[in-house]
């Protein structure tokens, strides 16, 4: 079994360069099986989602074929969904992002069949407005076994108006690539407008959809019959970058984080500032220092552009280390505070009631044995092992691997003392899934 080993207390300085958008990839990627034609995708994270997805596609009937490490060739015109075999479902329980298939597939085919989807556990992710953006389409939808069918009730999806009750980024997803090819107009109110709804729009639009509104509140769509292929690079990871930003946060040092988009990381670095971490901006990147002690402060997560929830767990560790009392309060998932167990073996001092975390600073965190409980959540333990006295080791780093591109080779530029070693593994561990080349 694979972990890692950090010996922490080292400061960060020197130059990382960010990947391209996780939460991007996994939306893309299912929405290139709409495309007829060969669609070539860059700047794409080298992660374990972006190949079981890959993984996935190739099961269909898709061709793919890898440019470079970063760019890969999708052609999608001969897939299938007909007598898809049981190794696919297995990937498909793996990732959360398996269910935007559903609306690709309605989309292309006029039907879709796939397993509810698995990824991270942090508390109940409820997939009705997903349905309900499908079922207003025109398709009957069932969810139950395990599974989800659904089918367009005249064979195409037609445009409608659909107000989501709560601002939802994967049902945002799934009704912007279903309606693309939808009969007619449709126009979803409440939307999400995090930057990867945006990337995704530009991607359809590029590959001959009409999309607009993205970014803001209302998104309306004119469906076209079929997507052509065509060349599209994803923009840079908001949250590697800011959990990079966050790790320097907490060891100190100076490190400027190269390609990126800044206004994307604008909730980030006023954080960051009020905790006395000094963020500038350039045209592509931004220089993240510290050299004082760090101040306390109070976070909410809230929908872009608020402070993202993917950055909680991290600006928590950071906050461990703040004198005073800090409080974190989630405001999207009903529940993300299984890491608080593991800070804690690290001497933190975290209280949570409800839906927010007390934070008291301590002098110091210690180094101890800890588990990475969902991706990052993994990345919180990682940053607080930089910081700590003394040595960590994180296990089940499979969840980090799902959305971190060589987190250790990056880590180990900036100066940390990082590396990863391979154990024995016990019956009931589970190792991670490593890119593979197609």
């Amino acid at each position: 079994m694979e972990k890692y080993v950090i010996h922490g207390g080292q400061p960060l300085h020197g130059r990382v360069e960010i990947s391209g958008a996780k939460n991007a990839a996994v939306a893309i990627i299912p929405a290139a099986l709409m495309v007829r034609g060969v669609c070539r995708l860059e700047n794409l994270p080298q992660i374990s989602d972006v190949d079981t997805q890959l993984r996935i596609l190739t099961y269909m009937g898709a061709k793919v074929k890898m440019i470079n490490p970063s760019t890969m060739e999708l052609d999608c015109t001969n897939v299938q969904i007909d007598n898809l075999p049981e190794e696919m479902w297995e990937l498909t329980r793996r990732i959360r992002a398996s269910y935007y298939l559903i609306g690709a597939m309605l989309g292309r085919f006029g039907e879709a069949y796939s397993t509810m989807p698995g990824g991270c556990n942090f508390g109940v992710r409820p997939i009705d407005q997903h349905v309900k953006g499908l079922t207003a389409l025109g398709a009957e939808v069932d969810v139950s076994g395990g599974f989800i069918n659904a089918r367009a009730k005249t064979g195409r999806l037609k445009g409608t108006t659909i107000y989501l009750d709560k601002v939802s980024v994967g049902a945002t997803v799934n009704i912007m690539i279903a309606a693309a090819t939808a009969e007619g107009r449709t126009v979803i109110e409440n939307v999400a407008r995090e930057p990867h709804i945006v990337d995704l729009a530009n991607f359809l639009n590029s590959m001959g959809a009409d999309v607009r509104g993205a970014g803001t509140d209302v998104i309306k769509i004119r469906g076209v019959k079929h997507l052509h292929g065509g060349t599209y690079a994803l923009i840079p990871d908001q949250i590697e970058a800011g959990t990079y930003m966050a790790a320097v946060a907490a060891c100190g040092g100076s490190v400027q984080v190269a390609n990126v988009i800044p206004k994307h990381l604008e909730c980030i670095s006023s954080k960051l500032r009020e905790m006395n971490v000094q963020v500038e901006e350039g045209d592509d990147f931004v220089l993240v220092s510290r050299e004082g002690m760090l101040r306390h402060t109070n976070v909410k997560t809230m929908p872009y552009p608020g402070f993202p929830t993917d950055m909680q767990p991290q600006i928590c560790a950071v906050l461990c280390c703040a004198p005073g009392v800090s409080v974190v309060t989630e405001g999207v998932w009903d529940s993300r505070y299984k890491y608080v167990a593991e800070l804690k073996k690290m001497g933190a001092q975290i209280q949570v009631e409800d839906q927010a975390a007390f934070i008291q600073g301590v002098g110091h965190l210690t180094g101890a044995t800890v588990k990475a409980c969902d991706l990052r959540a993994g990345a919180a333990v990682v940053v607080a092992g930089l910081a700590a006295h003394g040595v960590t080791k994180v296990e089940d780093i499979f969840y980090i691997e799902r959305g971190y591109e060589n987190l250790v080779g990056k880590l180990q530029a900036l100066g940390a003392d990082i590396r990863c070693i391979d154990e024995p593994e016990t019956p009931s561990a589970r190792g991670p899934v490593r890119w593979a080349v197609i």
